[in-house]
């Protein structure tokens, strides 16, 4: 009685399973459930269960294999490494999607309360720009922005010199700039790439692989990327990134699989899209994942510190 119910349950598992295995995104709505990865373990374990009530042992030894790749997919990917250089100095970064500006005044208190060194801000339409060029201009005076209405607006705010650069074009505004941190030069870059809704998973791919080659480009320099990746370590595209190098501070501080959105069901259920992530130049001592409100993501705070040399 329960065959047909477990296998109902397992095949869906098992598609998505082949294509995190083939290291690929596929099609809608593959990329859109890969984010949520963790959760299958539900469904499988049901599945199990009813294998076992019902007898299956094909069923069984199928869901016993599927937990198995679960379990195996949801460590945290890629490996920590520690600089090898003295530490030189110290940075806060914030990050925040504030959606559509909604929760500009939450993420102005966010800043003096927490007093970041920089602050990436994304979704800062007009009216959130104005706001923290009103609010926060004396305590950072520094910026490179994209001025956008809706989602397009995003903002890079800096206690440290910025000299600009082009950033990386995209639909919504990815700025980037180059920091002067007490002498030594910290390339920083917004991330907002479009999210993989359905009709837009190419374009999707194509952002995230933009700001992989630019974190590919010039290894060398001290990077700081951090923003909404709209995308999760689960997604081939996000791991294409982290291949070149880079290193979640959440991960480097053990809060890797912290859900970040959609914020009214985390942390109980959710996904980690947003990120700061930083080269082998950085060590990441404290990262911390702040509830704001008027907007769907959670805010990520994380202190870094700069080592001379790797």
């Amino acid at each position: 009685m329960g065959t047909w119910p477990a296998a109902l349950l397992l095949t869906p598992v098992t598609a998505l399973l082949a294509f995190r295995v083939a290291d690929a995104d596929a099609l809608t709505p593959v990329p859109q459930l890969l984010a949520f990865l963790p959760w299958l373990l539900a469904p499988t374990a049901a599945a199990l269960l009813l294998t076992l009530l019902a007898r299956w042992w094909p069923g069984t030894v199928w869901g016993v294999a599927l937990l198995g790749l679960l379990a195996w997919y949801i460590e945290p990917y890629g490996k920590t490494t520690e600089p090898t250089g003295r530490p030189v100095t110290t940075l806060r970064v914030l990050t925040s999607n504030v959606e559509f500006g909604q929760a500009t005044p939450a993420l102005i208190d966010a800043v003096r309360r927490h007093e970041p060194d920089l602050v990436f801000v994304q979704e800062c339409e007009y009216t959130c720009d104005a706001a923290l060029r009103k609010h926060l201009a004396a305590a950072y005076p520094h910026r490179a922005s994209v001025p956008g209405g809706g989602s397009e607006g995003s903002v890079i705010l800096s206690r440290h010199p910025l000299r600009p650069t082009s950033g990386v074009p995209a639909t919504m505004g990815m700025p980037g700039a180059i920091a002067d941190v007490d002498g030594h030069a910290v390339r920083l870059q917004l991330a907002h790439p479009m999210p993989p809704v359905p009709g837009q998973i190419d374009l999707w791919q194509r952002e995230l692989a933009r700001l992989r080659d630019l974190a590919a480009a010039d290894p060398a320099t001290p990077t700081v990327l951090a923003g909404d990746f709209n995308a999760s370590q689960d997604h081939a595209a996000f791991r294409a990134l982290l291949d070149t190098g880079l290193h979640d501070a959440a991960r480097l501080t053990g809060a890797d699989r912290t859900p970040t959105w959609p914020a009214r069901t985390t942390p109980a259920f959710g996904a980690q899209i947003d990120h700061v992530l930083v080269s082998d130049d950085f060590a990441a001592t404290r990262t911390r994942f702040l509830d704001l409100p008027d907007t769907d993501h959670r805010a990520v705070l994380a202190d870094l510190t700069l080592h001379a040399g790797r």
